[in-house]
C-alpha cells in the first residue's frame, strides 16, 4: 500500500520501510518549539524528570512572542524562565526582544525548517511549516517537555485527505480566502487528526506566504498537520533562506486518501468568517452593512511582507474610517524592516494606523488590541472563539489583508473588489 508525503517523512523519522494510518510510531524529530506561554509549562516538567540536559541545542527554539515586549510582571517571569533556561543549556536559538518575531514567521525566515523535516511545536499553529514539505505539528507543554529532553516522540501516524488544486487565483483573494473556504466546506472538524495534503497544477499559482496561510489554519479544521509538495518554488525559498539540504518526499501514487476534494481557484471570492468559529464563513453576496470598531493586520497567519503590501497597496492615499481602531503588526524584525524601507509603514501611519512591534498580542486577547464589550474587529488572525480577543461579547471576523485594509477605509466589512 503507498504511502502520502505525511507518512513517508513519519516512516522515515521512526526508521520503519512503511507505516500506516493509525499506528503507533516512535519518530525522531528534527526541531521542537516553543514560546513564552508554552516553554515555561515544559522547563518546569523537563526538571521533574530530572534530565541534565537537552537533547540538541541547535534543535530547539525558544520564540518569546506573545507577551513580547512583556506587558505585566507574570509575562516577564515567564521570559524569565525561559532566558535562564535557554543560557543554562546553550540554546542556539532563542530569540528574545530586538532578534524576536512571530514564530511561524520567524522560524522560516530563520532557515530553522526545511523539506522532510519533523517538528513538534508547543503552539498549535505549528503545522504552519508543511508549506515548506515538512511534517510539523503542535503539542502540549509536557510532549514538548520530552521531546526537548529525548529528541523523539510518539504520533499516531494520521489518515489523510486530498485537497486538488486547480486555476489560479482571482485579484483581491489570497491564501487565507482559500483556507477560509476549505473550513467552511468541511468545518471544523473535518479532518480531525488527519494529514490535509494540498496538491494540483494549482499548487504552482500559490506564493509560498499564500501556503503559510493555508497551512497555518490546517489546525483550524481539526488537522494534524497541512503539506504542501515540494516544487521549484519552495526549493528556491529554502535555499535563499538555509544552508541545509531539503530531503523531498512524494506521495505515492497509490496512496489512501479518506476523501478527495477538487478546489478551483479561479472561481473563489473574497471570504470572512463570522463569529464564533472559523466554519462559519460567508461570502460578500451573502453580507450585508456591518459596522466593525477594530480592525488587526499581522499575526502568524498573515503578518508577512506580502500581506502588508496588499493592504499599503488599498490604503495608500486614503484615510482610515473616523473612529475606527486600526493595528498593524509586522510579523518579523525582518519583515518590519522592508515595510519601512519600502514605506508600507509610511502609508499606514499616514492613512490613521498604528504600527506595532512583532508580537502575537492581540489574536490570543492578550494586549495591543484586546476589544471591549460588544465591539467587533476584522482581523486578518486565525481564531473567532468567543472572547478570543477580548470581551465575551465581542466579536471577530477573519478575512484576509485585502479585506482588512478595505474595512479599514469603510469602518464596515467591505469587499475589496468595490474600492
Amino acid at each position: 500500500m503507498g504511502m502520502t508525503m505525511t507518512q513517508k517523512i513519519l516512516a522515515a523519522h521512526a526508521h520503519l520501510p512503511e507505516v500506516t494510518a493509525g499506528q503507533l510510531i516512535e519518530a525522531d524529530l528534527d526541531l521542537v518549539l516553543g514560546n513564552d506561554i508554552t516553554a515555561p509549562v515544559a522547563i518546569r516538567e523537563m526538571e521533574r524528570m530530572k534530565v541534565e540536559t537537552v537533547f540538541d541545542r541547535d534543535k530547539i527554539a525558544l520564540v518569546m512572542d506573545h507577551f513580547i515586549p512583556n506587558k505585566d510582571i507574570q509575562s516577564a517571569q515567564n521570559c524569565k524562565c525561559c532566558r535562564d533556561f535557554a543560557a543554562k543549556h546553550e540554546i542556539t536559538n532563542y530569540f528574545d526582544v530586538g532578534r524576536m518575531g512571530i514564530e511561524h514567521a520567524l522560524l522560516p525566515e530563520q532557515g530553522l525548517v526545511v523539506a522532510g523535516d519533523a517538528v513538534i511545536g508547543a503552539d498549535s499553529h505549528t503545522c504552519t511549516y508543511g508549506a515548506l514539505g515538512a511534517f510539523s505539528t503542535g503539542g502540549g507543554s509536557t510532549d514538548m517537555a520530552a521531546a526537548m529532553a529525548m529528541g523523539k516522540l510518539w504520533f499516531k501516524v494520521p489518515a489523510a485527505l486530498k485537497f486538488e488544486l486547480t486555476g489560479s487565483l482571482p485579484p483581491h483573494v489570497s491564501g487565507k480566502d482559500v483556507i477560509l473556504h476549505i473550513i467552511g466546506m468541511i468545518g471544523v472538524e473535518g479532518a480531525l487528526y488527519k494529514s490535509m495534503e494540498f496538491t494540483g497544477d494549482g499548487v504552482a499559482a500559490l506564493s509560498m506566504d499564500d501556503r503559510f496561510t493555508i497551512c497555518n489554519m490546517a489546525i483550524e479544521a481539526g488537522g494534524k498537520n497541512g503539506i504542501f509538495p515540494v516544487d521549484d518554488l519552495t526549493r528556491a525559498y529554502i535555499a535563499e533562506h538555509s544552508d541545509r539540504e531539503p530531503v523531498v518526499y512524494e506521495a505515492d501514487p497509490d496512496a489512501v486518501y479518506e476523501a478527495v476534494y477538487q478546489i478551483d481557484l479561479s472561481s473563489l471570492e473574497p471570504t470572512v468568517s463570522f463569529p464564533h468559529l472559523p466554519e462559519n464563513t460567508r461570502t460578500f453576496d451573502q453580507i450585508e452593512d456591518l459596522k466593525v470598531d477594530q480592525v488587526v493586520i499581522g499575526s502568524c497567519t498573515n503578518g508577512r511582507i506580502s500581506d502588508l503590501r496588499i493592504a499599503a497597496e488599498i490604503m495608500e492615499g486614503r484615510k482610515v474610517a473616523k473612529g475606527l481602531r486600526v493595528i498593524v503588526i509586522p510579523a518579523t524584525q525582518k519583515i518590519y524592516m522592508e515595510a519601512m524601507e519600502k514605506g508600507y509603514l509610511k502609508t499606514f501611519i499616514e492613512a490613521g494606523a498604528v504600527v506595532s512591534t512583532p508580537t502575537c498580542g492581540p489574536c490570543l486577547g492578550g494586549y495591543m488590541g484586546i476589544l471591549a464589550e460588544g465591539e467587533r474587529c476584522v482581523s486578518t488572525t486565525n481564531r473567532n472563539f468567543v472572547g478570543r480577543m477580548g470581551h465575551i461579547t465581542s466579536e471577530v471576523y477573519l478575512a484576509s489583508p485585502a479585506v482588512a485594509a478595505a474595512s479599514a477605509l469603510t469602518g464596515k466589512l467591505t469587499d475589496p473588489r468595490t474600492l
